[in-house]
């Protein structure tokens, strides 16, 4: 069996994308603050790890800015109206990355947004890892629906430390104790508890 297929990642196989963490959507998405914290600590694990990092915003017109706590002031930002993230410009980025193999997914909404990216992204024949304490809806059914769809899909649902653990594989790595420093407090509770502890886990 491939390591593709087995959703193996590898810090030079993959890139992170950040999906419209704005901030109109900031009351009325669930767990938003919580999200977003888990999202920037990703950010700066693919900052430390060398990863490639892609970052839209969903109609900034009409729903602002990608909000300041997600720490990515310096890094350009994607504008777009569809709900894929998969637009020209971003497919530059990924055709950039020689054996690209990974995409990481954070953002909103995980029903919209963040299904509409992992379906093309998998249509192209990547893995795509999506952070479910990174990724939200208005709905916390929409989002769990949604998580559950994109499994049945073929993505692979992945916690923020489980996936920056597999990054760095190794005790010895360079930058391990730098990256240990991040994910030395558990992540945020983001409201996921409930559904994974019920009798039947829904995702």
């Amino acid at each position: 069996m491939s390591a593709c297929r087995l959703g193996k990642v590898f810090p030079e196989t993959s890139i992170l994308f950040l999906c419209d963490m704005q901030e109109k959507f900031r009351p009325n998405i669930s767990y938003f603050p919580q999200i977003v914290s888990v999202a920037a600590r990703m950010l700066k694990v693919a900052k430390a790890l060398e990863i490639p990092i892609v970052v839209t915003e969903q109609y900034p017109k009409g729903l602002g800015p990608t909000v300041p706590e997600l720490g990515a002031e310096e890094l350009r930002k994607y504008p777009k109206t569809c709900f894929s993230m998969i637009i020209p410009e971003v497919e530059k980025e990924m055709a950039a990355i020689p054996k690209l193999k990974s995409v990481l997914l954070c953002g909103i909404e995980t029903q919209a947004c963040i299904m509409s990216t992992a379906l093309d992204v998998m249509e192209r024949g990547l893995d795509v890892h999506v952070v479910v304490d990174a990724c939200s809806s208005r709905s916390q059914v929409d989002r769990i629906v949604a998580l559950s769809r994109l499994r049945q899909s073929g993505a692979f649902l992945t916690t923020s430390e489980g996936l920056i653990l597999q990054l760095v594989r190794d005790a010895a790595h360079p930058r391990f104790r730098e990256i240990q420093k991040l994910i030395m407090d558990p992540a945020p509770d983001s409201g996921l508890l409930p559904f994974l502890t019920a009798p039947s886990p829904r995702i």
